[in-house]
């Protein structure tokens, strides 16, 4: 394992979120939200509200900065992140998992746990220098990002679909 579980799942769900608002936008509705924050394992309750939607997916654009962003823009993003959450970390133990960092408490609207969480994942990613598990799709037509954790560094696609898109494209180019 790259990272730990809560770095791991924080990563996961961000760059799920991130991806969401490609065509179609698959954030449209408070369906989606419960659905990702169920998905997700966020603790505490989402406000279920038009708010905490709109929050939600306007966190799409900041956290794609900090992602994709070079190791020093990331650090600086994430400072400001945590400055702006009033981030406290603190060890919790909860759904089977072991101590594991919380940084905002469970009642603290969706989006900023969201984006504290990411922020904290991202921490680690800087501290450990692997902002390059980090990128976009490399599919041309897709701006989606990847996260990589794949021993030998080899994910290039957010998706099997943008995969298979290309290899499907490149096999008629040969046969052609």
């Amino acid at each position: 394992m790259v990272f730990t579980h809560d770095t791991t799942a924080a990563l996961l769900a961000a760059v799920e979120l991130v991806n969401s608002a490609g065509e179609p936008d698959a954030m449209t509705g408070q369906a989606q939200v419960d659905a990702f924050f169920a998905k997700h394992g966020y603790t505490g309750a989402p406000a279920r509200d038009d708010r905490d939607l709109a929050a939600v997916r306007a966190l799409r654009a900041p956290l794609r900065r900090m992602l994709t962003s070079d190791r020093d823009t990331a650090a600086r993003l994430v400072n400001d992140v945590l400055a702006t959450h009033r981030a406290a970390p603190r060890l919790v133990r909860h759904d089977g998992f072991d101590y594991h960092l919380h940084v905002v408490h469970p009642d603290t609207p969706l989006a900023d746990r969201i984006a504290a969480e990411t922020a904290m994942a991202m921490v680690d990613v800087i501290r450990a220098d692997e902002t390059s598990r980090l990128s976009v799709c490399a599919d041309e037509t897709c701006d989606g990002v990847v996260l990589d954790l794949s021993r030998n560094r080899s994910r290039r696609y957010c998706s099997t679909a943008c995969g298979n898109r290309l290899a499907v494209a490149a096999y008629r180019a040969r046969r052609k």
